[in-house]
């Protein structure tokens, strides 16, 4: 059964009604989030902006841990009843709170509920079209969204005589070579392994990742990735780690350092470092779009996002969700979320706050920090590439890393890990089927 399953009691979730409220007071809406740090900072500053905006609801923001953590504590707290009205929860949990359908409640019916005016067509459709269902709902309001990019070294490419950034993979091996041949022990690394290489690669090819539209479909989804694309990727991802061309630094941000030290001059990860590479890199740096197979694709189609969504939960008084709305509606206005964007690296969700960002100059004084919003809207979204809602998939995600850990030791071969990380994630895309 699943864990949300066993906890939707309607008649419990109505003894709940009004135990919130505050009489003559602020009501208290409390949001459980998973940004620290410098980021933190920035979620406390838009809650307190908000609450000085008007007097009839406080938000509480709450650290939680990272996003696992978060939506454990979340899951944890609507068991006990005490659970918060908005909860961050990162994009590979969508299909998990999905399920949760007595649990959650649903962005686009909070807005309606509470009469708040809400335009979906002002949000980036690569960013959105995430969290909607098949009917074209939305979910969740999303909040802090990315995409990878390809960050490079200015001076390096320099130093080595690159004059052009890579656009293509055969590019991408040539600057390499070149990088090597200036004195840098690799050409490039990368992080977030599972969603850089194998769910952004298919998505930039328009090759799907899974049947069922990538799972938006329908949770009996199975996967295809062991497909030739990307047995020919893994392949000479494999053999470049042999000579150097590539050198892998772990699952996340760990190779961060490999990039800022300038051992390596290129670097794929999320465009949300763009706070940290500016804060620590002694060069001069710059962003552009991930690279492509020309015997793949003419073109590339467009990336997908990473990040996370706020979700509601119900269980609460129905009168303080009309101040939820509220708060959703003023963290999503232009001038919240190009603050948010231009501070953080990531994209802004809306058409007008990109718009104001080009208005306030920021992609002038900051070249390149746009790439991110240009590489997701590259083109319509299509079944291959609006996205993945996999069941299971923080876990799928170990599988992939594992099996990617293995074919870069050598200790598999790209087809044997292919076949194994496909075989593996099926079974767990079966356990998660069977238990919603």
């Amino acid at each position: 059964m699943s864990i949300w399953k066993k906890l939707v009691v309607p008649a419990t979730l109505a003894a709940l009604a009004g135990s919130t409220a505050i009489a003559n007071a602020a009501t208290e809406i409390h949001w459980w989030h998973a940004m620290g740090g410098t980021n933190g900072e920035r979620v406390n500053k838009i809650a307190d902006d908000f609450n000085k905006s008007q007097s009839e609801y406080k938000v509480i923001p709450t650290f939680k841990g990272n996003y696992t953590e978060t939506m454990t504590s979340a899951i944890a707290a609507f068991r006990a009843k005490k659970q918060p009205h908005i909860v961050q929860v990162f994009e590979v949990g969508t299909a998990t709170m999905m399920a949760a359908k007595g649990a959650i409640y649903p962005v686009e019916d909070v807005m309606k509920d509470s009469g708040i005016a809400f335009d979906k067509s002002d949000y980036l459709p690569a960013v959105i079209s995430y969290y909607q269902t098949p009917e074209g709902d939305l979910l969740s309001m999303p909040f802090n969204s990315s995409t990878p990019v390809l960050w490079y070294n200015k001076d390096a490419f320099k130093k080595a005589g690159i004059s052009e950034v890579p656009a293509t993979w055969s590019e991408m091996k040539d600057a390499s070579d070149k990088l090597r041949a200036a004195g840098y022990k690799c050409g490039f690394s990368f992080g977030w392994q599972s969603w850089v290489m194998v769910e952004n690669f298919g998505a930039w090819h328009n090759i799907p990742m899974g049947t069922k539209e990538n799972g938006f479909a329908g949770f009996d989804t199975e996967f295809t990735f062991n497909n030739d694309a990307m047995k020919k990727h893994w392949t000479n991802l494999a053999n470049w780690s042999k000579d150097g061309t590539f050198a892998y630094g772990g699952r996340r941000g760990d190779s961060l350092p490999m990039f800022i030290n300038q051992e390596c001059g290129m670097w794929m990860n999320s465009s949300a470092y763009y706070g940290s590479i500016k804060s620590q890199a002694k060069f001069e740096f710059g962003q552009s779009m991930l690279p492509y197979y020309k015997d793949l694709t003419d073109k590339p189609q467009n990336s997908i996002i990473g990040g996370a969504t706020l979700w509601v939960l119900k269980g609460q008084d129905q009168g303080d969700y009309k101040g939820v709305g509220e708060f959703l509606k003023f963290m999503s206005s232009p001038e919240i979320q190009a603050w948010w964007h231009q501070g953080t690296g990531y994209v802004p969700i809306t058409k007008a706050a990109y718009e104001l960002s080009k208005e306030q100059g920021f992609y002038n004084e900051n070249p390149g920090t746009d790439t991110a919003i240009k590489q997701l809207s590259l083109n319509t979204p299509t079944p291959a590439s609006r996205g993945i809602r996999f069941g299971n998939f923080v876990q799928i995600r170990d599988v992939i890393n594992e099996e990617m850990e293995a074919v870069w030791s050598g200790e598999k071969t790209p087809e044997a890990g292919l076949e194994t990380a496909v075989e593996r994630g099926n079974a767990l895309l079966r356990k998660f089927e069977k238990a919603n």
